[in-house]
């Protein structure tokens, strides 16, 4: 094979020390510096974040049966798929939501690249016991057992306390947050050890080459398309379907703009990419052999959460989280399960996350919210005018669910309260902004032209500042043939590369 062919929530803290390295320590910026902050009294988001956390149902909707909450445009693993990159961009192990921070002199810990550094931690070197005897192979955990198309399902490796939960020994502590983010992680980890195998003489270097340029694809082609919608992704890509020559990544990045380095703008991070709380789910199946499990509860037996061994027999059947083209009955316990829709409203247990992920405040909507303020985010009205857009009016950005029963009952933000008037916290402007394409239960929603912008131009900008990138190197690069399916290369056929050996 040649060497062209193969190639707890992360809050930010302010530092004193002046960065030193764009290699090892990426930087928190702004892309829009010139707006002024949108400051909130602490009771006022409060106000907010109440509303915008959905009352609690004791009786989840049944499989069989249409849920209006769904979204029919984005199924429920695109969730995790997100909080995976996520964790691969950005990570602080120590700020704080009491302190007021300074983008400019803030660490990323996770470089501003799409490398996997939460799957590889520091390399077989510096980390050898993320990796078998040699350095190719990562170790992995016990057998796990359910899923009927996988019979080899393992877990991420543990350690083995005398006392406490088995932590798991991975690249990223983060993606062992819940039971699917940790099961996701191990699918990566067995896609490599499945490059690995293909290729047993290539060294290691080009084997993680070959592998980030796979899930940097998938990042491009599926993942983002699916998230902003193929129109915004081609305002910024104009010539992403003519794979001619390395024209097509030519992009137009009218708004995320940096002088030597790529950063990691805080307008993104501390909002446009937080739509993924919407998405969650209060109940998943995870196998045709196990009942579904609520996302976070006080039971262990019934409960996704993480940061522990949870039972062996909770292997994930991704055939219900991603669309294998096996067309299953939609209403039916074999189903692709939907994410919930992109829209001002968080399932009820996000509301009261368990202190293992919430710490002392266990609201999620509200730690969204007072972070947007120690960061000086901007208001969602001033980012929609300074990027050329249509203000959304106040009567119209909604607080609740997107389905029928919201649309006329869902009060505008305004009437919570008048700091809100033509002043909405970004996070919460890009979520109502994904919902005004509501038009009944059906309605395949997905992110804005604000939010869809933001996250889109990060994403491509990234991939295009990043020298090691495949659309740096060898743009006209493509996945190995041996792991397409029909041509194609998604999340779904990752997962059957790393699947079937």
């Amino acid at each position: 094979m040649s060497n062209k062919h193969i190639r707890k929530h992360g809050e930010i803290r302010g530092l004193n020390a002046v960065l030193s390295s764009s290699i090892f320590e990426g930087r928190f910026g702004r892309m829009f510096r010139t707006l002024p902050k949108a400051h909130f009294e602490e009771s006022v988001l409060t106000l907010l974040a109440s509303a915008m956390v959905a009352k609690a149902e004791p009786n989840p909707t049944p499989e069989t049966e249409k849920d209006d909450e769904e979204n029919s445009g984005i199924s429920a693993g695109y969730t995790y798929l997100g909080q995976f990159i996520d964790h691969d961009l950005t990570f602080d192990p120590a700020s704080s939501l009491q302190k007021e921070n300074d983008p400019n002199a803030l660490v990323d810990f996770r470089t501003p690249r799409f490398d996997l550094d939460n799957l590889y931690g520091r390399g077989p070197d510096d980390q050898p016991y993320l990796y078998e005897q040699g350095g190719k192979k990562f170790i992995l955990g016990r057998p796990l057992t359910g899923s009927t198309v996988d019979n080899k399902v393992q877990d991420v490796a543990r350690n083995n306390p005398k006392t406490g939960d088995k932590r798991a020994i991975i690249g990223d502590p983060r993606n062992d947050e819940n039971v699917i983010i940790s099961q996701l992680q191990a699918i990566f980890l067995r896609f490599h050890n499945r490059v690995v195998d293909e290729f047993p003489d290539a060294g290691f270097e080009s084997i993680q080459r070959l592998v980030r340029w796979h899930y940097q694809w998938v990042v491009l082609n599926d993942f983002l398309p699916t998230i902003i919608g193929k129109k915004t992704l081609e305002i910024i890509l104009p010539n992403f379907d003519k794979k001619i020559d390395k024209e097509h990544y030519k992009a137009e990045l009218n708004f995320y703009k940096w002088h030597n380095d790529p950063f990691i703008p805080v307008e993104f991070s501390v909002a446009a990419y937080r739509f993924g709380h919407s998405m969650v789910r209060p109940v998943y199946r995870l196998n045709q052999t196990i009942p579904r499990f609520e996302i976070f509860s006080n039971d262990p037996l019934t409960s996704l959460t993480g940061f522990r061994e949870f039972p062996s027999i909770w292997a994930i059947d991704w055939r219900l989280f991603f669309d294998f083209g096996n067309n299953p009955n939609p209403l039916s316990p074999e189903r692709i399960q939907p994410a919930y829709k992109i829209d001002s409203s968080l399932v009820n247990p996000l509301g009261h996350l368990p202190p293992s992920i919430g710490g002392t405040v266990p609201s999620l909507a509200f730690r969204n919210l007072q972070r947007g303020v120690t960061m000086g985010i901007p208001s969602g009205q001033a980012v929609a005018k300074k990027m050329g857009l249509p203000v959304i009016p106040d009567e119209k950005l909604k607080v609740g669910k997107a389905n029928e029963d919201g649309k006329t009952k869902n009060p505008s933000i305004a009437t919570l309260h008048p700091a809100f008037r033509n002043n909405a916290p970004l996070w919460f402007y890009i979520l109502a902004e994904a919902q005004q394409a509501f038009k009944n239960n059906d309605t395949p929603i997905h992110m804005g032209p604000v939010g869809g912008r933001i996250v889109g131009e990060v994403f491509v900008g990234i991939m295009q500042g990043d020298k090691h990138s495949f659309i740096s190197q060898d743009p006209l690069w493509e996945p190995l043939e041996i792991f397409k399916k029909n041509g194609k290369f998604g999340i779904a056929e990752l997962i059957s590369a790393a699947i079937n050996p």
